[in-house]
This record gives structure tokens, C-alpha cells and sequence, in this order.
């Protein structure tokens, strides 16, 4: 279900996209969501953090986790096909190990990390179809707005591990928290952002609901049982299914057309995944004896 709804969240943008602006369809996320999420938190009794500090690093956490990426993926969106946004969504655990580098004085780059990353890049490479080549012009600057999104969650990721999750706080607080405050951020700067003419129908409405209360809310939760239980590696491998998810309404559903590499270019994201956490088996034989450290691409789904 959460690979469900987070990967037919690209879907649920391009058809509100048909009648709402960019702007407005994270304002709509984005508020649905966190009325979702405090309706959540008052039925399970969960209290949101009280030190001022806490809520200094969340709204961080908002803004970079919630309202940067949302906005620009919804650009992106108006030229850029839901199926490969989908797919470069994909390089989120490669973008947080990226900041993790450069940003965690404990993470150390080796054969591994910068194997994956390059195997990761020849992925993206292939997305971005270089065969046909690209002109400079909006479909560039949707796959750049694409990827700077995913660079915004890695960033986000690995502030959460350095400033928020060593408070021990649990994951629905903190969802509230960071979405509640992406909306009020959005609902503030909406009268100069969103207020274009609208074109509601149901489909729309429909697509706003399942983006908000399932997407930015519901899911939230079930993640957080997912990590509770099986831990934030396997929470992790949903990463690799959202794009199957985004792939197929995009072109069932709404009828984009991919090119023979660019499925083959997620395949080869998800490889490079694989190959910077260790996960295939030749690797985890060779690295049995070995005690690494957790990585935040391991958790970056909390």
C-alpha cells in the first residue's frame, strides 16, 4: 500500500495539473495532509515536541522535506511525464548519500558509495535520454527541477538524522509537525503563488484527496509502522517499487510513452542502490566480516 500510494502520487499531480496550478496543487497536498495527520495524532494520543529548538529544526525539515520538493516536482510535472518523474524519484537514496558525504564527518566514501553513485549516474543518464540528446529548454529544466527535488529530500534526510532523530521523538509528531507547518508556510504565501483561476471536476478532487490524506498523511503512518516492525532497511525497498507504480498509470492510465532505455535506466538506478548499500548478495558474502556503520540512505524513508 505504500508503494501504492507514494508511487501514484506523480499520477495524482498530473491530473490535478489539468485544472490547478503548480502552487495549488502543493497547497492541496499539503493542507489535506496535515489535516490528516493532526486528525491522527489527536485520535492515537500522541503529543508534537514542545522545545522551541525542536520546532526550529522541523520547520527546516518542512520546508526542505515538504514544500521544496513538492513545488518543484509540480513544476517539473507540466513538462516532464509523471512515469519519469516517477523514476528520478528514485535517485532520492543516492542523493542522501551524497549529503551524507559531504555533510556527516562519520560517513566515509568507499568502494562501494562511489561504485553505486556511478552506477546511479549512468542511470540517470540514460533517463534523460541521451540518445535523442536534449535542447535546452523546459523539458531540461523539468529533469533539472526533478532532480533538484531529490536533492532537496537528501538534504532533508540527513538533517533529520543529525538535529531531529536523536531527540527520540516519534514518527507521526514529527509528520505532523513538519507537514502542519509546510501548509501553514503554503497558506501564507498562497494570495502571491496560487491564486490563478482553477477548473474543478471530480477526477481532480479526487486526485487531491488520495495525494493529501493518503500520500502526505496515511502514508506517514503506515511507514512508521513498517520501520517500527521490520526495520528502516526493508522500509527503505520502497524505493524500488515506486517507480513500477508510476511507470504504468503514467502510460496505462494516461498514456505517456517511454523509450526502450528509460525503464532500463531505472532498473540501473535502483542497481546503483543496490550496489551502494550492499545488498547484493556476492557484495553482503564479501562484506559479512566487516561492522559498518548505519548509513542515513538506510533510514531515509523515517
Amino acid at each position: 500500500m505504500l508503494a501504492l500510494v507514494w508511487g501514484s502520487s506523480f499520477f495524482f499531480v498530473s491530473v490535478g495539473l489539468r485544472g490547478l496550478s503548480p502552487t495549488q496543487v502543493v497547497l492541496a497536498r499539503l493542507g489535506l495532509g496535515a489535516v490528516a495527520l493532526v486528525v491522527i495524532s489527536l485520535m492515537t494520543r500522541q503529543r508534537p515536541p514542545r522545545a522551541l529548538s525542536s520546532w526550529a529544526h522541523l520547520f527546516v525539515v518542512a520546508m526542505m522535506l515538504c514544500v521544496v520538493p513538492f513545488l518543484l516536482f509540480a513544476w517539473a510535472q507540466q513538462h516532464v511525464p509523471s512515469s519519469l518523474a516517477s523514476i528520478i524519484n528514485a535517485t532520492t537514496p543516492l542523493m542522501t548519500m551524497v549529503v551524507a558525504l559531504l555533510a556527516l564527518p562519520a560517513e566515509r566514501p568507499d568502494r562501494w558509495k562511489l561504485g553505486g553513485l556511478g552506477v546511479g549516474f549512468v542511470g540517470v543518464l540514460l533517463v534523460l535520454d541521451p540518445f535523442t540528446g536534449l535542447e535546452v529548454g523546459t523539458d531540461v529544466f523539468g529533469y533539472l527541477a526533478c532532480l533538484g527535488a531529490t536533492l532537496s529530500y537528501g538534504v532533508a534526510f540527513v538533517y533529520m538524522r543529525r538535529f531531529v532523530s536523536p531527540r527520540g521523538y516519534t514518527a507521526i509528531p514529527v509528520a505532523t509537525a513538519q507537514v502542519g507547518m509546510a501548509a501553514v508556510v503554503m497558506l501564507i504565501i498562497s494570495p502571491w503563488i496560487a491564486s490563478q483561476p482553477v477548473a474543478i471536476t471530480p477526477a481532480i478532487v479526487m486526485s487531491m484527496l488520495a495525494l493529501g490524506v493518503l500520500g502526505t498523511g496515511l502514508a506517514y503512518v503506515w511507514n512508521a509502522n513498517v520501520v517500527s516492525r521490520w526495520g528502516a532497511t526493508v522500509a527503505s525497498t520502497v524505493t524500488y517499487l515506486t517507480p513500477v507504480v508510476g511507470i504504468t498509470l503514467g502510460v496505462i492510465a494516461l498514456g505517456e510513452r517511454l523509450s526502450w532505455y528509460q525503464p532500463l535506466g531505472a532498473l540501473v538506478i535502483v542497481g546503483g542502490i543496490l550496489v551502494s548499500q550492499r545488498r547484493i548478495p556476492r557484495l553482503h558474502r564479501i562484506t559479512t566480516r566487516t561492522t559498518a556503520s548505519p548509513s542515513p540512505e538506510d533510514d531515509y524513508q523515517i
